[in-house]
């Protein structure tokens, strides 16, 4: 892939993270938001990192599909708990493909206390 093909591609990744109204959230109903890597491991840009981002593309327009298509509650829930399975799954593939091309792959959560 040439220079100019990834920094293109580069550009868009921004586009990979979620883009919804601050009400659709499910962190402000009590619950965690799926977190969504915005940076490859280790800062590759790969075939690996580019399925990723398309993986996750896709989990967001079928959120957006499934939540204008929820007639109640339940069909709302359905679709952001179908969602974050999605980005579960799409980044333990990325994890896993990753790690078998010898990459080391971590996540730093940070935990914040108020006293």
């Amino acid at each position: 892939m040439t220079k100019l093909i990834r920094t293109v591609l580069a550009s868009t990744l921004p586009l990979a993270v979620p883009a919804f109204p601050v009400h659709a959230t499910p962190a402000l109903q009590g619950e965690t938001a799926p977190v969504v890597r915005a940076e490859p491991v280790q800062g590759v840009l790969n075939q690996s990192w580019y399925n990723y981002v398309a993986d996750i593309n896709e989990a967001e327009k079928e959120l957006t599909s499934d939540l204008k298509r929820a007639t109640d509650r339940e069909d709302r829930a359905d679709a952001w708990e179908e969602y974050e399975v999605e980005l579960a799954d799409a980044d333990k593939d990325y994890v896993k493909e990753m790690r078998q091309r010898g990459y080391k792959v971590a996540r730093v959560t940070m935990l914040a206390y108020n006293d």
